[in-house]
């Protein structure tokens, strides 16, 4: 009896143990094909995303098409499309009709822009609709005359800074950059380079703060692609992670590691000096005033030797041009008048428009922006000062141009109060 219940028992092991073997492959071989299928899918994804966002070779082959016609004609030109000593690097791009890509020029570093046409998506089984181009270069016409051209610039920069005693110096030097192989005179397809450029604002502004340091300098250009240089380190402060990890880190977390990854305190001294600077300068400028309607530190970085950069001019808008913008606006209560991320008036509801004068200067929010990237590591005989003052600074209601002493006032505390810190360092 024994001996025939032995043979069954280990019938019954056997039989179990490869049931459980059978169920560890299936289980194995699922989560492989999940696996696979899952990462196939987001490669796929990933390079969906990749090819529509960066057409690099799009727009180097539109751009040197319209230069070996005659169309355009520009300082990089040539290193694009004939001796191919300018290139595109790594894909920058975080839209499909604005590229951007690292680049460079013989042994110069920069960063590589071009505006291609829009992106029209169709359904399946439609016929693709042809692509508009983002410039056409059709401005000035054959025939227009070096003072007409200076005459259309002019107007234009009328039109975006308003009425200021300084725009005849600018067109001068607009002219000075538009004289792409420096022979002393514009041909008609510098001029239509130049003309294209000048409709980008990123492009306008930067040559406006270029002089004093604040934008990464203009290199070269050919049509409206353009190249400035390479600013190593940014944003101002943080790290920028890949965007699977971004999602999952948890805002205080986030918080912590942006000050983990910043410079030591003199030197963040510095770059702050910089910011403010910029602030002062845009305040009562040469060409006006001019707003920061978006103080995310994602848009501002620093050299080697840290000095401060705006990466990104459109953060800016000329005082001008934002009353034009409020005008136009018809508002129901206070938010519904905002531009950007920080520009913000309050609405006159009896007439339900938004008022022109904006709530909070720009120095209220360069200071709201550098509070916790200045107290942090702050000397501690210097902390409690420098708290002070930027809250006071934080304070500031109203446009500068309603409270000129006090706004310079609280700037200039400011900066005396950094500078004395840091004069004595060697990164001053």
């Amino acid at each position: 009896m024994a001996r025939g219940l032995f043979p069954r028992a280990w019938i019954k092991k056997s039989f179990y143990f490869q049931a459980r073997i059978s169920f560890v492959r299936v289980k194995y071989l699922f989560l492989t094909w999940l696996t696979v299928f899952v990462g196939g899918w987001v490669i796929y994804v990933q390079y969906s995303n990749y090819t529509e966002l960066c057409r690099g070779h799009e727009c180097k082959n539109t751009i040197c098409d319209k230069y070996r016609r005659g169309i355009i004609d520009g300082s990089a030109c040539s290193g694009l499309c004939d001796k191919d000593t300018l290139y595109l690097g790594r894909c920058l791009s975080t839209s499909p009709n604005n590229q951007v890509y690292t680049g460079g020029w013989g042994d110069l570093d920069g960063v590589i822009r071009c505006q291609v046409g829009e992106v029209l998506h169709y359904e399946l089984g439609e016929e693709p609709k042809p692509r508009r181009e983002a410039a056409v270069f059709d401005k000035p016409t054959r025939g227009t005359s070096v003072e007409k051209f200076r005459e259309m610039v002019f107007n234009h920069l009328k039109s975006k800074l308003g009425e200021q005693a300084s725009l005849a110096s600018l067109v001068t030097q607009i002219l000075s950059v538009a004289d792409g192989n420096k022979d002393g005179h514009v041909s008609l397809p510098e001029a239509r380079s130049a003309w294209a450029l000048l409709q980008l604002d990123e492009v306008l502004l930067g040559l406006l703060l270029q002089e004093r340091g604040h934008t990464p300098r203009l290199m070269g250009f050919c049509g409206d692609l353009y190249m400035t240089e390479r600013v190593p380190y940014g944003p101002l402060y943080g790290v920028s992670l890949p965007w699977p990890l971004e999602a999952w880190v948890p805002s205080g977390a986030r918080r912590s590691m942006d000050q983990w990854f910043t410079p030591s305190w003199p030197r963040k001294a510095k770059i702050s000096m910089g910011l403010l600077e910029l602030v002062e300068d845009i305040f009562h400028g040469n060409y006006g005033s001019f707003l920061m309607c978006d103080l995310s530190t994602d848009h501002f970085g620093y050299t080697d030797r840290h000095d401060f950069r705006l990466t990104d001019p459109r953060a800016i808008i000329s005082e001008d041009a934002f009353r034009r913008t409020m005008r136009a606006l018809h508002c129901e209560k206070d938010d519904d008048c905002v531009l950007g991320a920080d520009c913000r008036t309050s609405c006159d509801v009896a007439q339900r428009r938004c008022r022109e004068e904006v709530t909070q200067p720009n120095l209220a929010k360069a200071c709201g922006a550098l509070r916790d990237y200045l107290l942090r590591g702050a000397p501690s005989e210097l902390r409690e000062e420098l708290e002070r003052q930027l809250y006071a600074c934080m304070a500031l209601r109203g446009s500068a141009g309603q409270m000129d002493m006090e706004h310079s006032l609280i700037l200039n505390n400011l900066k005396a109060l950094l500078w004395k810190q840091i004069s004595h360092t060697k990164d001053s």
